[in-house]
């Protein structure tokens, strides 16, 4: 067996779960909420975080820092276990960056070990669809060299399309302007966007209603998606569980996915995206 632990942060949105049976380690970003600094997580507590978001509570995050990083590495390390770190893309966070801060330091007091960091370019449930495919790499057998190359160069096969319900978030967080939001928010028009090769957050189109978003992206999957690649696709949602089963009802129906894995957007990402974000995750010809 290979001896080497993969590692990544809260910003792929997995349940302990899903962790547990993948055999990951989490290190967790955090949420400023009601005067509490809170872990990142997707299980406890986060229904009651999209409620007060609801309610008008504004909501503050923070990055792992290199310390953090250190703390979440070196129990692996100790071990005598390599690792692999997966990390929330650096176009939306400096959690990479202090990732490999944190692997440097670590590599000289543990000279032995191995620590390869990966920027991920992704984030919510697309990257941690792509760690659900390193933890299946991995149990085929592939070395920590061979993973670390299979990762850096079909990560930006991994598509991220979403939908929000609310304008607002995206205008506190500047990706929509305020005069947009108005307009959009009269008009009920949603925003389908999407995660580019930077690892950014982009607007790509707009549909009218919550229904033609929806529908816009599954279209993408069968646009884009890589033939007999997609049995298993992965959507988050912002407390709307009904618009997630509905799109995973429409990619099984119409584009032959057989496993769809729904799950929260965690509670940083969602404090950015707000209620009602919707996202669907698979492999594609380009993202």
């Amino acid at each position: 067996m290979n001896n080497y632990q993969i590692l990544t942060d809260s910003g792929s949105d997995l349940s302990q779960t899903i962790l547990d049976e993948l055999n990951v380690k989490r290190a967790s970003l955090t949420v400023n909420f009601k005067g509490q600094t809170l872990a990142d997580s997707v299980d406890e507590g986060i229904k009651d975080i999209y409620d007060g978001l609801r309610a008008g509570a504004a909501a503050t995050t923070s990055a792992i820092n290199p310390e953090n990083w250190k703390d979440a590495m070196e129990p692996s390390l100790k071990e005598g276990k390599d690792l692999l770190v997966i990390a929330f893309s650096s176009g939306l966070s400096t959690t990479y960056q202090s990732a490999v801060i944190a692997a440097n330091e670590l590599m000289e007091t543990y000279p032995d070990r191995q620590i390869r960091v990966v920027d991920s370019l992704c984030a919510s449930l697309g990257q941690g669809l792509l760690v659900w495919y390193a933890a299946k790499k991995r149990d085929e057998g592939l070395s920590l060299d061979a993973l670390t190359a299979w990762l850096e160069e079909n990560k930006l096969h991994l598509c991220h399309w979403f939908t929000v319900d609310e304008l607002s978030y995206l205008k506190r967080g500047g990706r929509v302007s305020a005069a947009t939001a108005l307009v959009g928010t009269m008009l009920n028009i949603k925003p389908v966007m999407r995660v580019d090769n930077e690892g950014h957050l982009v607007k790509f189109s707009t549909a009218r209603g919550r229904k033609a978003s929806i529908k816009a992206m599954a279209d993408k999957l069968g646009e884009t998606g890589i033939p007999g690649a997609n049995d298993t696709c992965f959507i988050c949602h912002g407390d709307c569980i009904e618009d997630a089963q509905l799109l995973a009802n429409i990619i099984k129906e119409q584009h032959g996915v057989k496993e769809v894995h729904i799950g929260y957007t965690g509670a940083v990402i969602g404090s950015h995206s707000g209620p009602g974000t919707l996202a669907l995750f698979f492999l594609g010809n380009q993202r």
